[in-house]
C-alpha cells in the first residue's frame, strides 16, 4: 500500500544573507492535517523558514513542494490560492477597518471578481461579496468575534486582536496555517484559549498547522511531530515527547552543561 504523500515538503532549504546562513540544508515534511511545532532558540531561523514558505524569501538552494509540485516559481500573490495562510508575530491589521473588513480582506485575496467586473459592478462580484461577507461573520462567531464586528480594530485589545488575524487568515480557505508566535505577548488564560483554538481550528477545518512558537508547553500539548532547530539547522524532528528528551535540543535551550 503506497503512503500517502506530504502536503507541504521542505528540501534542503538554504538562505544567505551575506556572509550569514539563516538556513542550512533545513528538510522536513507537513501531512495534511497535521500540527507540526517549529521551535529553536532566538535566531535559529524559524521565521526564515515561515518567509521561505510564504514566498517573502527566495532560498539560494532547495525547494519547498505543495502536493508534490514546486512553489519556487509561484508569483507571492498566488500563494493562497496553493491554500497557505499565516499570521504574524507582530499582529499586522488595517486599524481603521473594522474586525468585519478586516476579516474580510482575508477572503479577497482569493477572490475572482477582479478590478474590471469590480469596476462595473457585475451581477456576479455583488453575489461573491455577499457570500464572502456571510463566511467572515461565521468565522467571527466560531472565533468568538461577533461582539467585535464593527468595532475599529484599533481599540481592540492585543489577545483579541490575535483572534481578528486568525480569522482573516481562515478567509482564504487554508490548507496550512502558518501560525508565527502565536502565544507571543498572552498570558496564562489566555495561552489556554489559544491551545483550545489551534485544535478546534484543526478539526474544524480540517487543516495542517505549522506553529512556530517559544511556548514549550503550547507545542508540546498540541503538536504531533515537532522539529527543532539551532542556528539554522535542524537538529531534530519527532514526536513531542522524543524531541524533548533530545541532548542537541537540551543543549540548544540551556548549554552544553545541561547534557
Amino acid at each position: 500500500m503506497n503512503a500517502v504523500p506530504p502536503l507541504v515538503s521542505v528540501r534542503d532549504i538554504t538562505v544567505r544573507f551575506g556572509g550569514i546562513i539563516a538556513l542550512a540544508g533545513v528538510s522536513f515534511d507537513v501531512a495534511s492535517g497535521s500540527i507540526v511545532g517549529l521551535i529553536g532558540p532566538n535566531g535559529a531561523g524559524k521565521t526564515t523558514l515561515f518567509n521561505c514558505l510564504s514566498r517573502v524569501y527566495r532560498p539560494n538552494s532547495g525547494d519547498i513542494l505543495v502536493d508534490g509540485a514546486s512553489i519556487m516559481q509561484v508569483p507571492r500573490h498566488v500563494v493562497p490560492h496553493l491554500g497557505i495562510a499565516r499570521t504574524f508575530q507582530n499582529v499586522s491589521l488595517f486599524d481603521s477597518l473594522t474586525v468585519l473588513d478586516n476579516v474580510l480582506i482575508g477572503g479577497h485575496s482569493i477572490g475572482t471578481g477582479g478590478f474590471f467586473k469590480s469596476a462595473f459592478a457585475w451581477p456576479s462580484v455583488a453575489r461573491d461579496e455577499a457570500g464572502l461577507r456571510e463566511k467572515a461573520r461565521a468565522l467571527l462567531a466560531f472565533a468568538n468575534l461577533e461582539r467585535y464586528a464593527d468595532a475599529p480594530a484599533r481599540d481592540l485589545p492585543f489577545p483579541i486582536r490575535k483572534r481578528v488575524e486568525l480569522a482573516r487568515a481562515l478567509m482564504s480557505d487554508p490548507r496550512l496555517l502558518l501560525l508565527d508566535e502565536p502565544a507571543a505577548g498572552l498570558n496564562h488564560d489566555e495561552v489556554e484559549v489559544l491551545r483550545a483554538q489551534i485544535l478546534r481550528v484543526r478539526t474544524r477545518f480540517n487543516l495542517a498547522v505549522l506553529l512556530v512558537e517559544h511556548h514549550m508547553s503550547l507545542v508540546m500539548s498540541v503538536s504531533d511531530r515537532v522539529v527543532a532547530m539551532d542556528f539554522g539547522r535542524k537538529i531534530a524532528d519527532g514526536p513531542p515527547a522524543e524531541v524533548q528528551r533530545n541532548a542537541d535540543v537540551i543543549r540548544a535551550y540551556l548549554g552544553a552543561d545541561a547534557v
